[in-house]
């Protein structure tokens, strides 16, 4: 069986993916993708930190599914909105969207 620290290190692995995902890239739908990168380490994290000896805590498992289906719905929010920034500037650069005046 893998121990708590493998799935710790794999959290931590995701979440500086994330943020180097977000810290370096300038288009919209690939800082988005670092974002959602960020929430799954933080779902990884929680279900790893909540294993107990006697097995996984179920409310653990119910706090992640819901966090995943809210955040699908944020993503998918989020998609429509790029969409949106893209149609009206034809970029989705974001150092060209600084102005942000419609």
């Amino acid at each position: 069986m893998i121990g708590l620290n493998w799935y710790l290190g794999a959290s931590a692995i995701l979440y500086l993916v994330g943020l180097y995902c977000l810290a370096t890239k300038r288009n919209l739908i690939k800082m988005i993708i670092g974002i959602e990168i960020l929430i799954n380490a933080a779902h990884l994290n929680f279900i790893a930190l909540s294993t107990t000896a006697a097995g996984l805590d179920p409310l653990a498992r119910t706090y992640v599914i819901i966090s995943i289906g809210v955040g699908a719905g944020v993503i998918a929010l989020a998609l429509s909105l790029t969409l949106l920034v893209y149609r009206h500037y034809g970029t989705l650069d974001v150092r060209k969207m600084r102005r942000l005046k419609w």
